[in-house]
């Protein structure tokens, strides 16, 4: 009687033990199975960032394929494509993500961006349309500003280009932008106040600071702002302001500044040098 016990006990120590190892099984399983995600998602933010454009893309590609049904993937894909300047790929993606149960109204704002950026401002514009205006975001008032400004509808225009400044701590290209709007629209003066507050958030940002030498020029104001600037981005903005000169007709102030842009430039200024050959080389109006 007492071997049966024995053994009784020793089948019953067996069984707990092997319950035992199946459940330590099961905790390695979803332990592994949770450093695999932390790895995936921190390579996956990697490839999105400062992963090379076309390497991302490859690597969402063969991710998407392996598992098909994984939003975030394609979400991921759709990114890479518009960073690797794909915006017609990317656009078909973002159409899948958009449509999956999981699409958000970010994905909405990244996909009308990327029409935008494919060239189909009015599908762009009807997508927008779909987000709800609850949905306030930095991007989606930047696209509405873009958007407003393309059917020449400056006051909605202007006021999303407010709003959308007022929701980023980087407003530098959005000012820049709104800028641009101003100069192509005619308002220089409103164009140079919003280049110089550019500057003001980005002092190393060349395009502001030769956006801002064209909305004074346009205003005959052709002497350099006081702004921030090296040797070589004083004598390009010289070079600037002196083709504006001459395009406004003020060929001696234009004559001027190219020699001047030449004289200030460390290296051979080879366009402003040909710019001025031309000028004095051609025959006296009369």
């Amino acid at each position: 009687m007492r071997q049966v016990v024995l053994i009784g006990l020793a089948l019953a120590g067996t069984f707990v033990l092997s319950a035992c190892q199946k459940q330590s099984d099961a905790d390695v399983a979803r332990a592994l199975k949770s450093v695999n995600v932390i790895d995936e998602t921190n390579l996956n933010d990697v490839m999105l960032t400062v992963g090379d454009p076309n390497e991302a893309v490859n690597y969402f590609r063969r991710a998407v394929t392996e598992n098909p049904d994984r939003t975030d993937l394609k979400r991921g894909l759709a990114k890479s494509l518009v960073r690797a300047g794909k915006p017609t790929e990317a656009v078909a993606v973002w159409d899948m993500v958009i449509n999956a149960p999981d699409g958000t109204n970010d994905d909405r704002v990244s996909y009308a961006e990327a029409l935008i950026r494919s060239n189909n401002w009015k599908k762009a514009a009807e997508v927008m349309n779909t987000i709800p205006p609850t949905h306030e975001t930095f991007d989606r008032y930047r696209l509405e500003a873009m958007i407003a400004d393309a059917g020449k509808k400056w006051d909605k225009a202007d006021s999303f280009y407010e709003t959308a400044v007022g929701l980023t701590t980087t407003p530098a290209p959005t000012l820049n932008n709104w800028g641009f709007s101003k100069l192509t629209r005619g308002d220089f003066a409103g164009a140079e106040k919003l280049f110089a507050e550019a500057i003001t958030y980005d002092p190393g940002m060349f395009t502001a600071k030769n956006n801002l030498v064209m909305a004074r020029a346009a205003q005959r104001k052709y002497d350099l702002p006081v702004v921030p600037m090296t040797q070589i981005e004083r004598a390009q903005l010289l070079y600037t302001a002196a083709l504006a000169a001459i395009k406004q007709g003020d060929t001696s102030t234009g004559k001027a500044l190219l020699q001047q842009a030449i004289d200030t430039h460390p290296q051979y200024f080879a366009e402003a040098a040909r710019a001025l050959e031309t000028l004095d080389n051609a025959p006296a109006a009369g």
